[in-house]
């Protein structure tokens, strides 16, 4: 599926064949962008748009001269995936074990859903 990813200062976004949205809310503070959260409509999910949305988030911080801070599952299981990628991570998250991390954020993510 091609995409037509763009961005706003907090949204990476790509409209979808029926109109809905994919996309992932960032902010960026103190030179590091943060992503918190990514969100691809379930009848979408499993095609590869929300590694899309996350390798244009690592474009757009690298052109900015910016390091990233995964918050939401989705984007700290991106780096489990693509070790290659964790030279972009902020400093502090290198270190971390990630797969650790991965799972006591989607405890707490599911622990929202009602």
């Amino acid at each position: 599926m091609e995409l037509d990813i763009r961005h706003t200062s907090t949204v990476i976004y790509a409209r979808l064949p029926d109109g809905s949205k994919a996309y992932i809310k960032y902010k960026v503070s103190n030179g590091v962008m943060e992503i918190i959260s990514t969100y691809t409509p379930p009848k979408y999910r499993g095609r590869g748009i929300a590694k899309k949305l996350m390798e244009y988030a690592i474009c757009l911080a690298m052109k900015k001269g910016l390091l990233i801070k995964p918050v939401c599952s989705y984007s700290i299981y991106y780096f489990i995936k693509h070790p290659e990628k964790r030279g972009i991570l902020a400093p502090g998250i290198k270190e971390m074990d990630l797969k650790k991390m991965y799972e006591e954020r989607l405890k707490e993510e599911r622990g929202k859903v009602s």
